[in-house]
């Protein structure tokens, strides 16, 4: 499919350029996207959790009561789960969440969700531009003559540009991301998606 090509001032420059069919033309996997997001939520987990166990709890070894006759459960000390203050039973321990995907699977999540805002017509592909310095109100005003002022949008470039990452970092409503870093989750979060010239040709490099 062709998307006309914008400047950072909203207008038209009279190009247009072929977006890749194999990103953005093919019918979205919806178990691809979930397995994707799922992955990507459990990485966001610190997994840091943690609860004192028997053996770290500082207290008397001394044996309480009898091992047998009681009618209650068999307790060795005051360190015993059993009592208040004892370590906990099979509590939390630090561990990773993280859930291994297979490159292929991330592949066709993100082109199911590339595809998927195609088919919406929520693509847009901007001529690469470029800051001199951050400027946060520099880029508020890109944002303005895209009418993505008051909308979530996520801007791929196709290399890292250290200005424009500063100048978006305190917008809520924008995020710029390297083309080699966007996920599927960026892509669904975002109401609109604005892909750079490079990071097109870079994505029909990769797919070609």
């Amino acid at each position: 499919m062709k998307v006309d090509v914008i400047n950072k001032d909203g207008k038209t420059t009279g190009r247009s350029i072929e977006l890749p069919a194999s990103v953005f033309g093919i019918e979205p996997n919806e178990h691809a996207v979930y397995l994707a997001v799922k992955a990507y939520n459990a990485a966001q987990r610190q997994g840091t959790h943690k609860s004192k166990e028997k053996g770290e709890i500082k207290a008397s070894t001394r044996k309480i009561k009898k091992q047998k006759g009681t009618g209650t459960a068999r307790a060795g000390s005051l360190k015993s789960g059993l009592f208040k203050g004892g370590g906990r039973m099979f509590g939390p321990r630090p561990r990773k969440y993280n859930i291994k995907l297979n490159k292929k699977v991330r592949s066709l999540a993100r082109a199911s969700a590339f595809s998927a805002k195609a088919k919406d017509a929520q693509i847009k592909v901007i001529e690469d531009f470029t800051f001199d310095n951050p400027k946060t109100k520099e880029f508020k005003t890109v944002l303005n003559n895209l009418e993505m002022s008051n909308s979530k949008s996520v801007f791929v470039i196709g290399d890292a540009d250290k200005n424009l990452f500063l100048s978006s970092r305190n917008l809520k409503e924008a995020k710029v991301i390297n083309i080699t870093e966007l996920n599927t989750v960026d892509i669904l979060h975002a109401n609109t998606v604005i892909l750079s010239e490079s990071a097109v040709n870079k994505l029909k490099a990769s797919n070609s």
